[in-house]
């Protein structure tokens, strides 16, 4: 085996000096490596069809957050039992967003309502309660 590799090293001229791996011509000189060049701009573009963007989503609207009252101040509850009974319908969500309460103040002053004999219950249901004012049956 050494000996074919001795004579393939005398056979292409190189010396113990020089890269044996290096690529040669026939007649012994290097050759030189070509450069590459850069790869062709491509002739055609895709479709627009086929390149997809992302579509823009909109985030939707933001509710303003109400700043409700958690206890009654006197205006506030002089206007409950005096208008609170002339209304068409009394539910807590009503009382709410009329009067400017939180909702677990609303279930209370329905409560208080109910115990004085100002209105009275249509409906009860787990998640909604329905009420409508006595004063409203009397003048009908």
């Amino acid at each position: 085996m050494w000996g074919i590799l001795n004579w393939m090293y005398l056979m292409l001229g190189n010396s113990g000096s020089e890269n044996p791996s290096a690529p040669q011509n026939h007649d012994g000189s290097k050759l030189i490596a070509a450069k590459k060049d850069k790869a062709p701009p491509h002739l055609f573009k895709p479709a627009k069809s086929c390149v997809k963007k992302q579509k823009k989503r909109s985030k939707g609207k933001q509710k303003e957050k109400v700043n409700n009252m958690v206890l009654f101040d006197q205006a506030t509850y002089d206007k409950l039992l005096s208008k609170a009974p002339m209304y068409k319908l009394i539910t807590p969500s009503i009382l709410s967003n009329r009067l400017r309460v939180n909702g677990s103040l609303a279930r209370k002053a329905i409560r208080e309502l109910m115990a004085g004999g100002l209105i009275r219950m249509v409906s009860a249901h787990a998640s909604q309660q329905i009420y409508i004012g006595v004063i409203n049956k009397l003048v009908s």
